[in-house]
């Protein structure tokens, strides 16, 4: 759970903009897109080996 204490005096955006970042850094958004519905494992592993290929043929072999 992302917390951030808002300090004695302190600008109510600039913690905002403190919780956005920790937010961010934590994947939170990222997990619940990603839990958002189910893929079987098989179509999982066929959308990375497509989005590897697609990669490669766009930047080339490392």
């Amino acid at each position: 759970m992302v917390q951030v204490t808002v300090h004695h005096n302190e600008n109510l955006e600039k913690a905002i903009r403190r919780f956005k970042k920790k937010f961010e850094k934590a994947g939170i958004l990222k997990d619940i897109k990603k839990n958002a519905y189910f893929i079987k494992p098989s179509a999982e592993r066929r959308m990375r080996r497509a989005k590897a290929a697609k990669r490669v043929h766009r930047f080339g072999p490392k």
